[in-house]
């Protein structure tokens, strides 16, 4: 069976609103981000100094679903350089009573890599706080950009 990391929180943006915000990585994530997000098959890559990169390929975009493929991947502190190969990224806009569900799944990130516990808490914290206060404020946490 897949195992996967998953985490979610409700706000009350339309998912269009939702979706925009999500696909603005560069005001979430990370500000040294590069590329593309705009339609099937654009690329983008993502590097915090020399602890983490990778490239991703955005494989599903609708109001309803957001998905990227990491086709490269590259940490300073694992011994297995594959844990984040072919793995996605997900993200789910799901109807609740009470507004808009975002699910966000990294799917095969599992707990026996030696990446999940960075991993997973690097994500809540980007997901939890900085991609929820760019939908809700319209301003969010990313990674700034480093300075030489």
């Amino acid at each position: 069976m897949q195992q996967s990391f998953s985490i979610s929180f409700i706000v009350n943006n339309t998912p269009q609103e939702i979706a925009n915000a999500i696909l603005n990585i560069q005001n979430w994530w990370s500000e040294e981000i590069t590329g593309s997000t705009n339609a099937i098959g654009d690329e983008f890559r993502y590097h915090y100094r020399d602890v983490h990169s990778c490239v991703m390929i955005l494989t599903e975009s609708t109001y309803e679903r957001i998905q990227w493929r990491v086709t490269e991947n590259y940490f300073n502190f694992v011994t297995d350089q594959t844990e984040w190969d072919n793995t996605d990224i997900c993200f789910e806009m799901i109807p609740v009573s009470n507004g808009i569900m975002v699910r966000f799944t990294h799917i095969g990130l599992k707990p026996e890599f030696e990446c999940y516990a960075v991993c997973s808490d690097a994500w809540t914290r980007y997901i939890k706080t900085s991609l929820y206060n760019l939908i809700t404020t319209g301003t969010g946490n990313p990674n700034p950009k480093e300075t030489l």
